[in-house]
């Protein structure tokens, strides 16, 4: 992999993990669900300005299931989960648990068999987040948790249709894609979240909320996936895809510095064995060498 390759995957790992304290900040300015789908109508607005041209590049039933899935359902949790105590650096990592949902489902609906070494990380990841579970205090900020595991899960429901869908091009995709979540997730915010607290939201916005918003559309969607997508369409996945563990890393400690979040020893414990089972399930080992003789 070319170095100036690694610095990019670096950097689209740091922009996502960051961009978990982005949101923190943004929802001191909006409600979640508004926040969802202001997000996913700034990230539609090249795709609108450029025009509509050649249409998706899958059937349309893989846009509006993905848009559904990832952008209605799993940002929806996501944003609820943090706003109601999740802390954003946890959510970086609890969040990576997609990967083991994605495998479960590939499983279920694909037939694609995760292996010992899948299942070993499995298992240790989940302990950490039991562990995790076990030290937040029930309430809020258990039922925080438990919503971010729940868009973990939604995440892996998309990646599977995104798997079948089968794009060449990453970000013309999730440039579809994020035309379909703002309607739906405006009509939750208008039930849910009232329309009295939607214009207050946009009446009194602060430079923070403005920038948090630009930064998640802007860097972690559009910038983020186009990157991602350049990767993978030169490098074998394999290879693209232990970056992602970066994330938490960069998700947790710009929380830490930024928002001064802290870690008790079962939290620390509890992340240890989450980022322990990711890299057993993702990080692919050398075969071994044979010997000379």
């Amino acid at each position: 992999m070319r170095s100036i390759h690694v610095a990019l995957a670096m950097a689209v790992a740091a922009v996502w993990g960051i961009n978990f304290v982005a949101i923190k900040l943004g929802l001191r300015d909006f409600p979640p669900i508004l926040f969802s789908c202001l997000r996913f109508a700034l990230a539609a607005l090249p795709l609108l300005v450029l025009g509509v041209r050649g249409g998706p590049p899958v059937p349309w039933r893989y846009v509006l299931g993905i848009g559904l899935a990832l952008g209605v359902v799993k940002f929806s949790l996501l944003f609820v989960g943090i706003d109601i105590g999740m802390p954003a650096g946890l959510a970086s990592l609890v969040l990576q648990s997609q990967a083991f949902f994605t495998a479960l489902f590939a499983a279920l609906v694909l037939g694609d068999r995760p292996g010992l070494r899948q299942i070993a990380g499995m298992a240790v990841a989940f302990s950490g987040v039991a562990l995790i579970a076990s030290g937040m205090p029930a309430g809020n900020s258990l039922l925080g948790l438990l919503l971010v595991l729940a868009a973990a899960a939604a995440w892996g429901v998309s990646n599977i249709m995104m798997k079948q869908a089968r794009a060449p091009d990453l970000l013309r995709l999730m440039l579809w894609v994020s035309l379909v979540p703002p309607l739906p997730l405006l009509g939750l915010s208008l039930v849910l979240e009232g329309p009295e607290r939607i214009l207050h939201a946009l009446g009194s916005l602060s430079l923070t909320g403005v920038a948090s918003l630009v930064y998640i559309s802007a860097g972690a969607t559009l910038f983020g996936f186009a990157a991602w997508g350049f990767l993978l369409r030169h490098y074998p996945a394999s290879l693209v895809a232990p970056f992602s563990l970066l994330v938490p890393i960069f998700g947790m400690s710009s929380s830490a510095l930024v928002l001064g979040e802290s870690f008790t020893a079962m939290k620390l414990a509890g992340s240890a064995l989450v980022f322990c089972g990711l890299a057993l399930a993702v990080l692919k080992l050398p075969a071994p060498r044979a010997a000379r003789v």
